[in-house]
């Protein structure tokens, strides 16, 4: 992508000068991000959809009892019959990872692509009768505000007070004090960076997307990292059997002796002294699919499709799959979890397959044949499609 490029989806802003200036600082309106913007969903598709577990879907509803708002949040996947009335006001259907089950939605995520792949998340769409939304709230996170069809009101707010709502199963700020407020159309979108409090309620039925970042929390990373560490540690520190023919006469004997603390940290010294090892975990940790994220080979496991390509005009290329999540770093290439090392101009390839997410029977003709059969390997995993 070229970060040096105005975009009208930023205002008029190049990617280099909206991360420099907005990202992770202050909200920005840009009215008319999107051009003659429609729904990559219809509104039947979108139902359909919430009815099958290829993503996590909520319906969230409220209404006034006694001068007191009451939420209620289900979760699906949902039933035909689970659906309220479209003439029925202020009920919302969430849907999270969309991008993953629909190629048109993540041709639209892919948009933001200017931000790390490491770092965005997924898309949300959000359908909304009349009054419908979530309650202000503020998310971790920074997140991008389309709006698809219909109008929403959004009312924000910077404030230090984000104490939360404890008689309802959503995180609903108990004392919002919006600042400022915008109506978004069509193709208009908000941005708003992380702990920025917020709250949009539709004007008639309308639908909104929401380009959702990733931020990880310093716990879980560590607690991942030291999980996916553990799994190694015979292979990266080897089997030494503590002993000690120094050891004396004890007569407290619950004492833990000095010696074997220190060679205990020895061990766990030796494991996380090596950078590249953490970098490469990392890696995988990022790449990793979500849990309900499943893939399904499209090969028939009887031809080398791609071995064949300097020869035959099949296929005309490759793309990875719509789930694929693939990054890279200055020595490993990481794709759905797992990792490799690339050089040379299998490196450059590889590189090139993770940026633009497909390539051309020109890109692979000088392939290895190493990176043939690796690329082969992941068509059978279901990673990456032949065109």
């Amino acid at each position: 992508m070229q970060i040096n490029q105005p975009l009208t989806l930023l205002a008029g802003l190049s990617p280099k000068e909206f991360m420099k200036k907005y990202w992770h600082k202050k909200p920005l309106l840009i009215k008319g991000a999107f051009k003659d913007f429609k729904p990559v969903l219809s509104r039947a598709e979108l139902f359909k959809l919430a009815q099958s577990d290829e993503v996590q879907s909520r319906l969230v509803q409220h209404q006034f009892m006694k001068d007191h708002l009451i939420w209620d949040v289900k979760h699906g996947p949902f039933k035909a019959k689970d659906k309220p009335a479209f003439s029925k006001e202020a009920w919302t259907l969430l849907l999270q990872g969309v991008d993953l089950v629909d190629e048109r939605a993540a041709h639209l995520l892919r948009q933001f692509r200017f931000i790390p792949d490491a770092r965005l998340d997924d898309l949300m769409i959000s359908y909304a009768t009349h009054n419908g939304g979530v309650g202000p709230h503020f998310d971790s996170y920074d997140v991008f505000l389309i709006q698809a069809s219909g109008q929403r009101l959004w009312k924000i707010g910077q404030q230090k007070d984000l104490t939360l709502r404890d008689d309802t199963p959503l995180k609903i700020l108990a004392d919002f004090k919006p600042q400022k407020e915008y109506l978004l159309s069509p193709g208009d979108m908000l941005y708003l960076p992380p702990r920025y409090a917020h709250d949009g309620v539709a004007v008639g039925e309308c639908m909104t997307y929401s380009v959702g970042f990733r931020a990880p929390k310093s716990d879980e990373l560590a607690r991942d990292l030291l999980q996916r560490l553990g799994d190694e540690v015979q292979e990266l520190i080897g089997s030494k059997l503590y002993s000690d023919p120094t050891q004396v006469a004890v007569s407290e004997s619950a004492h833990i002796p000095v010696a074997l603390q220190h060679f205990a940290m020895q061990a766990l010294a030796k494991t996380i002294e090596r950078p590249t090892v953490f970098t490469r975990l990392l890696g995988e940790s990022l790449s990793e699919p979500k849990d309900h994220v499943w893939f399904q080979s499209t090969s028939t496991g009887k031809t080398n499709h791609i071995g064949k390509i300097r020869k035959h005009p099949y296929p005309l290329g490759i793309r990875l799959d719509t789930q694929t999540k693939m990054l890279y770093d200055d020595l490993f290439v990481f794709i759905n979890g797992e990792s490799w090392r690339a050089t040379g101009k299998d490196k450059t390839l590889i590189r090139l397959l993770a940026n633009q997410r497909n390539l051309s029977k020109a890109d692979l003709t000088n392939a290895s044949q190493d990176a043939l059969d690796l690329i082969e390997n992941w068509i059978d995993a279901g990673w990456v499609h032949a065109l």
